[in-house]
């Protein structure tokens, strides 16, 4: 399995607009960060877990062809937005395109783009094929999915492990039950979002005792803030087995 790292940024992406900070003003190419995106290829299936506002964008950057499926993770735009866009695939492989989502995710997709859900059908519009999951394990062709419910402050945001490899995004608490779902994977992505104190995110240092807890070979933090620092600093901070991920990191599992 290989996962493609689309994006690594928090809500409104690292430069932000405006901001003249440090970590916004770096040449490093490892502060440029987009929202938050993975791409997953395994068992013959591309998947991407969400299509934030540069999904256009992150599929021509990684030269993606043929996508199967798009699994979300919670209906906030940066996680979102980009829904539109899955019709140059409509267009490319004459199908639909499979979309995982809650209930409640899907009731949010069909408000924001309504036009898409319409009973009167634009040409050009997306087409979408809707799955509903819930907390119970689905299958994507041969690659299973393990819903992981975190909370990001009030809101219920799944996250998702596929064998060995657990990715969760906008957590801030995770219960004993949930934990224990992870417990035993390789790789485990989470993420920190600054280092003050947040209201729905986990903190570098909740993040890094989570990882701790966890236990797994390898840890990256996403959802990155500018707030964090930069990549370069903060990288020589980190614990062992712990590391900063950034836009269009590759590892395999």
């Amino acid at each position: 399995m290989i996962i493609t790292f689309l994006g690594t940024g928090t809500s409104q992406g690292v430069p932000i607009i405006a901001c003249d900070c440090e970590v916004c003003t770096s040449t490093d190419k490892h502060d440029k960060r987009l929202r938050s995106s993975i791409m997953i290829e395994a068992e013959g299936k591309v998947i991407v877990i969400d299509s934030g506002p540069d999904f256009r964008y992150q599929m021509l950057r990684e030269g993606v062809k043929h996508l199967d499926a798009i699994v979300y993770t919670h209906e906030h735009k940066d996680h979102t937005a980009g829904l539109d866009d899955v019709r140059a695939f409509n267009f490319v492989q004459q199908a639909p395109m499979d979309i995982y989502a809650t209930e409640r995710v899907q009731q949010s997709l069909k408000q924001e783009f309504a036009y898409i859900f319409a009973s009167f059908k634009y040409p050009g519009i997306p087409q979408l094929n809707l799955h509903t999951i819930s907390d119970k394990p689905f299958n994507i062709g041969q690659v299973n999915f393990t819903p992981i419910e975190v909370m990001h402050y009030r809101l219920p945001v799944l996250g998702f492990r596929i064998d060995d490899f657990t990715y969760l995004t906008d957590a801030k608490t995770v219960t004993p039950a949930e934990v224990e779902k992870i417990r035993g994977t390789k790789i485990l992505v989470i993420n920190a979002l600054q280092k003050q104190p947040h209201i729905s995110h986990f903190t570098f240092d909740e993040a890094i005792a989570f990882a701790k807890m966890i236990g797994a070979e390898q840890t990256y933090f996403t959802h990155i803030s500018h707030r964090l620092g930069k990549y370069a600093d903060v990288s020589q901070e980190l614990p062992e087995g712990i590391k900063l991920a950034y836009d269009g990191l590759k590892i395999t599992c």
